[in-house]
């Protein structure tokens, strides 16, 4: 079975765009299509993001219990991995350092992410950052 992390961009997609490609993803992983693997601070992370930022809560409607209950969902349909030991100097910001350290650490083959600056390493030891149309298309051709 693959193993996939989201990046923060990925999930708060999702949240705002229910029924657009990154629930669909989401919802693949509840159904056990694959295992998306998610550390407490990518979760965490997310949350500060959709609660805190002006320019989403300008731009989309939606609760803080909202927010709240799709970070839990979150906690319900991932593999969550602890204690990540942490990788420095991957990429440009050190935030992203830890999403490549939770994928390396939880064994994922993907990253799945649409920040640009991931995609340009293309992989790091065995994880392929992959769009999630290339991922959907992977998942595609498992089934």
């Amino acid at each position: 079975m693959r193993r996939a992390v989201f990046d923060t961009t990925v999930l708060i997609s999702a949240f705002l765009r229910p029924d657009g490609l990154s629930d669909e993803l989401l919802r693949l992983a509840a159904a056990q299509k694959f295992a998306l693997v998610l550390a407490p601070e990518i979760i965490a992370e997310t949350w500060r993001k959709l609660l805190g930022s002006t320019r989403l809560r300008a731009r989309y409607q939606y609760s803080d219990e909202r927010a709240h209950l799709f970070c839990r969902g979150l906690l319900r349909i991932s593999e969550i991995i602890r204690d990540v030991p942490p990788i420095t100097g991957v990429v440009r910001d050190p935030n992203d350092d830890m999403i490549v350290a939770c994928a390396v650490h939880g064994s994922a083959q993907h990253l799945v992410t649409r920040d640009k600056d991931l995609l340009s390493i293309g992989a790091y030891q065995n994880v392929t950052m992959t769009p999630p149309e290339q991922f959907r298309m992977l998942l595609r051709q498992d089934a």
